[in-house]
């Protein structure tokens, strides 16, 4: 193999710093209002040169999660190789020549528990596309990439872009937020070590529509008037969760809420110290909880 390069990308855990819920919609999907956001922290991807497509696991949380043909982050590997029609025979012996790898060994470290309302494999999936149009000398054409995410889940796509973003319809209508103040808070994201399905949160809501965000480019109105509408429903399934929020109220952040579907929650602080302080003490009286002190990007 020509190319030495390896590439190294991090999917970066996604939270809901509001996240309403509008209606259910004909397709069995609904209608959002949200605002996401991402932290400095997540997954790891390694990828090396390689003749054939392969995924190893490890991390703390790779136990139990496929490394089969399901597997998200091999779907979009195949997809972009796939999109770029990398089979024809002249695209390959123009690979040849360039010695562009036709595959890549991927090893992806899971840091991030499962089933848990970051993003987990839409991040993991939007970190390949991102890492494979470099190792495999592609065009950087985001609006193909985007196409290639839609196709995988509703989450690829703003994961793929891993900036604040204000999503709406069944998460596949996002654009970029572009005040400041959105940026770099030190954050805690904890949860209580269950896994936790969309479906059944989603069943669970009371099918209330509360209204829209007033004003989701301004980071303080997300803040003073944002809400979560599936933290009731998830509370129901895992009443945990109730118990973490309350544990991150009591540090006094700037705000703490759920993220997604649960079970993690988040709070975000002034200062890091501050942050640490609130690691340091619920770690200390919730021992088998997951933590990760981390900042937004």
């Amino acid at each position: 193999m020509g190319r030495t390069i390896r590439i190294c990308e991090i999917a970066h855990a996604k939270l809901n710093l509001a996240l309403h819920v509008r209606g259910r919609r004909p397709d069995g999907f609904h209608d959002l209002d949200s605002v996401f956001v991402y932290c400095a922290d997540g997954d790891e991807l390694h990828f090396a040169p390689a003749d054939a497509l392969s995924l190893a696991l490890s991390g703390p949380f790779a136990a139990g999660l496929s490394a089969g043909e399901d597997n998200l982050v091999l779907r979009a590997a195949r997809a972009l190789h796939h999109a770029w029609q990398r089979d024809e025979p002249a695209r390959q012996e123009m690979d040849r020549r360039m010695a562009v790898p036709r595959g890549a060994a991927i090893t992806l470290v899971k840091n991030l528990p499962p089933a848990s309302g970051i993003g987990g494999g839409s991040a993991d999936a939007a970190a390949a596309l991102r890492a494979l149009t470099a190792l495999w000398d592609l065009p950087d054409d985001l609006d193909r990439l985007l196409a290639i995410a839609a196709d995988l889940g509703s989450d690829v796509g703003p994961c793929l872009v891993s900036r604040p973003l204000h999503v709406a319809g069944r998460g596949d209508r996002f654009e970029l937020l572009q005040d400041r103040a959105y940026l770099n808070w030190p954050v805690l994201l904890v949860n209580p070590g269950v896994p936790l399905a969309t479906g059944p949160v989603f069943r669970g809501w009371d099918g209330v529509d509360r209204g829209a965000l007033a004003e989701p480019s301004a980071f303080a109105a997300v803040v003073a008037h944002g809400r979560n509408d599936l933290a009731a429903p998830a509370i129901v399934q895992v009443p945990q969760i109730g118990d973490v929020l309350a544990a991150l109220e009591a540090q006094a952040p700037k705000i703490a809420r759920m993220s997604g579907s649960g079970a993690t929650c988040f709070a975000l602080f002034d200062t890091a110290a501050e942050r640490d302080a609130a690691e340091a003490a619920i770690r200390a009286s919730h021992p088998a909880w997951w933590l990760l002190a981390t900042r937004l990007l």
